[in-house]
């Protein structure tokens, strides 16, 4: 793939300027004062077609602030609604997030790209369409550490600093990062239009979605009913993706989830240190909807309301619509529990599929929770496990409850025994699927109080780390340590 010089040579297009103005609304971006480049996803310039030497370039700078034009084309908010905490909000829309455009990566496949931070829109709701400098930092971040953990997600090719002062729960300073996805539709979108009772306004916009994303469906008889079973799939498969490595989204609002299954926004987002399984990493969520044990049934949930909001596309017939809908709900439970269970065989090192694996699974996680162990390191450890009951296994060290770990542990042993394979070969497979470093907010809080004191270093060094989440990197040890005591309970909110 031929590499740009300027990010303005790209050849963008704008899929979405081609639907109903009501879809949508032009805007420009604010300008913002005195930017820096704090960092530059250079592997994903790449993937656009952009060398990753353009960095250094002051213009470059200023395009992705904001403050010029990279394409001659519209830049526009989209309008969206969603069930937040379970209450329908009947309009939100892109606040603080400006679509520049698509373009086209190495394999040909479309990304679209988005300036979040960069101003207000006609969405943004007497807010000032900035985003800060801590929450830039934590999506940033995040977006590479999943992407590198092989969980569907949006990145963002940039992160840019300013002095411009900004008003959350404290006086903070603002930021912008470009955001890359092959889409942002969410399930809200179609919620949008079919609260309203505009119902015409679902096809145009499913078949864009379609068109673009699931090009297999094209000409498929009953396609929009295939495109629906394959976005329930695709959530309960993501989700079960979240699950086994202990990340936490936080808000799972309708608003919030993609139609392509990638995880979306982060904001209040968390990894698992100690493993409770009813862990809420969201303070704003008191009573706990999108607690860890809870994220399987809110997708299912959320489901239902794309589900809801697409009936008109299923059939004009109300009830038989209802019907095909409902038989496509059903769909998820079995692809989150066919996935979350290939995934914990996976993290157990279970090579063939028994009837008790799933009781063998569950004592484990029951040991992690009831005594909050590292959920993390706790895996990485198993890892490490021998098969010879002569030797005492590191992860006895890590667990509180001793006795009740020996005696699963025989059962395990026995487990693996059935199995039969090498051990180097075992240990290899699932240090493979469980990560060493992960995206802990400790480390998080460290970087960005560095980054607000003048110093990008740390970011840079997280982004490096968790772009190799499953290897020692020895260098690194630390960063894969459980929180000092003094930092196990920094609290994040949606203001994150």
């Amino acid at each position: 793939m031929k590499l740009h010089a300027r990010l303005d040579d790209l050849p963008f297009e704008n899929h979405f300027e081609r639907l109903d103005p009501a879809y949508y609304s032009r805007v420009d971006p604010a300008p913002l004062s005195d930017v820096r480049l704090l960092h530059f996803n250079a592997g994903l310039a790449a993937e656009l077609g952009l060398d990753s030497a353009t960095a250094g370039d002051a213009g470059l700078t200023e395009a992705l602030a904001g403050n010029r034009k990279i394409t001659a084309g519209c830049y526009l908010a989209t309008v969206y609604a969603g069930h937040q905490f379970g209450s329908y909000v009947p309009q939100l829309g892109d606040g603080r997030a400006i679509m520049v455009g698509q373009v086209r990566d190495a394999r040909g496949g479309l990304r679209e790209l988005q300036l979040k931070g960069a101003g207000p829109t006609p969405y943004s709701r007497f807010a000032d369409g900035r985003a800060v400098l801590r929450s830039s930092i934590r999506e940033y971040l995040c977006g590479e550490a999943m992407h590198a953990l092989g969980i569907a997600t949006t990145r963002s090719l940039s992160l840019i600093g300013s002095s411009l002062p900004v008003r959350r729960e404290t006086l903070e300073r603002a930021a912008v990062i470009c955001r890359v996805a092959p889409s942002h539709v969410r399930f809200g979108h179609f919620e949008y239009f079919y609260l309203l009772q505009r119902h015409e306004m679902l096809k145009p916009l499913a078949d864009l979605v379609i068109d673009d994303h699931y090009p297999e469906l094209a000409g498929f008889p009953n396609r929009y009913a295939a495109w629906l079973s394959e976005v329930v799939e695709r959530t309960a498969r993501t989700i079960a993706q979240w699950q086994a490595v202990g990340f936490c989204h936080g808000v799972m609002n309708t608003d919030n989830m993609s139609v392509l299954g990638l995880t979306l926004d982060y904001g209040p987002y968390g990894f698992l240190d100690a493993f409770d399984s009813h862990h809420i990493c969201n303070h704003t969520d008191e009573g706990g909807r999108y607690a860890y044990d809870q994220q399987p049934t809110i997708g299912h949930w959320n489901c239902s309301r794309l589900l809801q909001a697409t009936l008109p596309l299923l059939h004009e017939d109300p009830d038989q619509a209802v019907e095909i809908a409902n038989g496509i709900l059903n769909r998820y439970p079995a692809a989150y529990t066919t996935r979350m269970m290939e995934l914990w065989r996976a993290k157990f090192g279970l090579r063939s599929a028994q009837e008790a694996d799933r009781e063998l699974i569950n004592r484990f996680l029951n040991l992690l929770d009831r005594g909050k162990n590292d959920f993390s390191l706790s895996f990485r450890a198993l890892g490490e496990l021998r098969i010879d009951a002569a030797s005492t296994p590191l992860l006895r060290d890590l667990i509180t409850d001793r006795e009740g770990f020996d005696a699963w542990l025989a059962d395990y042993r026995a487990r693996l025994q059935f199995d039969g394979e090498d051990e180097a070969a075992r240990r290899a497979r699932m240090h493979a699927v469980n990560p060493k470093y992960l995206l802990r907010n400790h480390l998080l809080q460290a970087a960005i109080e560095r980054a607000e004191a003048g110093d990008a270093d740390e970011i840079d060094r997280l982004f490096r780390i968790v772009q190799r989440p499953f290897d020692e990197q020895p260098e690194n040890q630390a960063y894969a340590a459980e929180p000092p005591p003094e930092a196990r309970h920094i609290s994040v909110s949606c203001s994150s």
